[in-house]
């Protein structure tokens, strides 16, 4: 089992989302409970795991949709985080819980992600390459006031410079999933892309801030 001790002190400013009955039943169950990652739960996890594989889930993307006005933003500055929107593929990271830690591990990942009603957990089907699993992941409610939808690519690089909130600055936390992506020999071409703007902001810190443009899916 490994056990991550890098862990925030920081506490939402949000409550934390009611956790549904089939969530909180996992942690009596017998079959393994699979947690798929995609952004930071891959390179900052906090949690403990029995086992950790490359995981393909079809069927949803990576994407910087959601405005941060309070881990990596403010109300006054929002930032943006990334979720699993609908549509297309994504590599990431599928994580088996310890199994006589699951109602523990569980709660920690609910108490971190399920806040501000921004996600929905849902159960989905990831690609390893030692066989398939049945996994849970964070999915954006595209209902949330927070759902940013399909930003310019500009708009998010601009967002994601500027903010700041309680566990960090949109800067790192773009750098540190694009690093962790190629340490994995994942290449996410438009994460890619809007870290290259992002560096080329950096030139201009006189830059201004610009209304964040959306485009309606």
């Amino acid at each position: 089992m490994t056990v991550i001790q890098n862990t925030s002190a920081y506490i939402s400013i949000y409550p934390v989302d009611p956790m549904p009955a089939a969530i909180a039943a996992l942690r009596a169950g017998t079959e393994p409970v699979w947690v798929f990652a995609y952004g930071s739960l891959m390179w900052n996890p906090e949690i403990a795991f029995a086992e950790a594989r490359p995981g393909f889930l079809h069927g949803y993307h990576r994407s910087f949709c959601l405005y941060s006005r309070d881990y990596r933003g403010t109300p006054e500055r929002p930032g943006l985080v990334l979720g699993l929107d609908r549509g297309g593929s994504c590599r990431g990271i599928v994580y088996r819980l310890p199994p006589d830690r699951v109602g523990e591990t569980l709660d920690r990942i609910w108490a971190r992600e399920m806040t501000g009603q921004v996600y929905r957990m849902c159960r989905v089907a990831v690609r390893t390459p030692r066989g398939p699993v049945a996994a849970h992941a964070c999915v954006v409610r595209r209902a949330s006031p927070d759902y940013a939808g399909r930003l310019s690519l500009d708009a998010a690089a601009h967002l994601l410079a500027a903010a700041v909130g309680g566990r960090g600055s949109g800067r790192d936390y773009l750098a540190n999933t694009v690093r962790h992506l190629e340490e994995l020999g994942i290449r996410d071409g438009l994460l890619h892309r809007i870290a290259a703007r992002v560096a080329g902001l950096a030139a201009d810190p006189a830059s201004a801030f610009p209304a964040a443009s959306r485009l309606d899916l």
